[in-house]
């Protein structure tokens, strides 16, 4: 045995020497770096607008000092990626927050820091920590963006993050999903994300029909999954809430616009009717005249997704 692995404590009870052996499973920390974030002008981030309607409500939110936006570098397997953190700017002592889990849309980015605040800065007046894992490939992480595959891993790898900031609470977490990151955080539930409810909004639930739906979508599959479409049936079962809503056991809130014309509001409309027919708890919206993101009711859509957390944020006995 190494005597770095093994330590060797003699303690004299009674006049006898017993050995205790103590196994040092000292664990280096996840958080590797975190160093504040420097947001675009307005004007310079592409389709701002769907998040943040006019200059003004950009800048009130950049130029809010209650709180601070951070990039943390943390390890997901062997790899070092990102994940944006808003937070009070003097977390309270002696207190811990509920953390919200924001799962990003799209594909690959190089920066979205502007759509987490705007959103960030709701939630966090709601009293939320807001974590948004950016995945591996996005910001110039290492690894390869598989939406939905080996990517998964950095969102479950979030939670070892959660639990080194000392001003949050990982035993109440909640997932929140805009789009892919709907995507995203259904999977987190079907493999058990310890999140005590989910919000998703323009998700795709099904991907045949989306596939089938949407051929500019089949054009850029074989970039984010090479081998497709011969490994087509395999994507669509195991990226597909629609193919095991059995296992999504945490509350979910389904959320589209009805002039959604990127994700039909028929696939929330679809799952919720699953999960209805097993009994699950779920709530669902649709907006209508609203498109993809929901920008002209984003207020509406937070309080919404708020109102149901909250509804699911009761303490949790400790027993005795």
């Amino acid at each position: 045995m190494k005597a770095s692995s093994i330590g060797i404590l003699a303690i004299c009870v009674g006049g006898t020497a017993s050995l205790a052996v103590a196994r040092q499973m000292a664990t280096p920390p996840v958080i590797r770096n975190v160093r504040p974030v420097t947001f675009p002008a307005y004007n310079a981030y592409r389709g701002i607008a769907r998040y943040a309607p006019t200059p003004a409500e950009y800048a009130r939110a950049v130029g809010d000092r209650a709180f601070v936006m951070e990039r943390v570098t943390y390890r997901s397997d062997d790899l070092e990626v990102y994940a944006y953190l808003y937070r009070p700017a003097a977390p309270p002592k002696g207190k811990r927050l509920p953390v919200v889990v924001f799962n990003r849309g799209s594909y690959v980015r190089d920066d979205f820091s502007p759509e987490v605040l705007m959103l960030g800065n709701r939630l966090a007046r709601q009293g939320y920590v807001v974590v948004a894992p950016m995945l591996r490939g996005s910001g110039g992480a290492q690894g390869r963006d598989e939406m939905g595959g080996a990517d998964l891993h950095d969102l479950m790898n979030i939670v070892a993050v959660i639990k080194e900031l000392p001003y949050a609470d990982p035993t109440r977490l909640f997932l929140y999903g805009e789009s892919r990151g709907g995507i995203m955080s259904l999977l987190a539930a079907k493999h058990d994300f310890p999140a005590r409810a989910i919000a998703v909004y323009g998700t795709i639930t099904d991907f045949r029909s989306f596939l089938a739906d949407h051929s500019p979508a089949r054009q850029v599959a074989s970039s984010i999954w090479p081998g497709f479409p011969a490994n087509e049936a395999e994507i669509v079962e195991s990226r597909s809430a629609m193919r095991w809503p059995e296992k999504i056991n945490s509350p979910v809130l389904l959320m589209n616009g009805g002039a959604d014309s990127d994700v039909s509001p028929m696939q929330a409309i679809q799952l919720a009717s699953a999960l209805e027919k097993l009994g699950k708890r779920y709530e669902l919206k649709i907006f209508y005249g609203e498109k993809h993101v929901l920008t002209g009711r984003a207020e509406e859509r937070d309080e919404e997704t708020v109102r149901w957390f909250r509804r699911f944020d009761e303490p949790r006995s400790t027993g005795h």
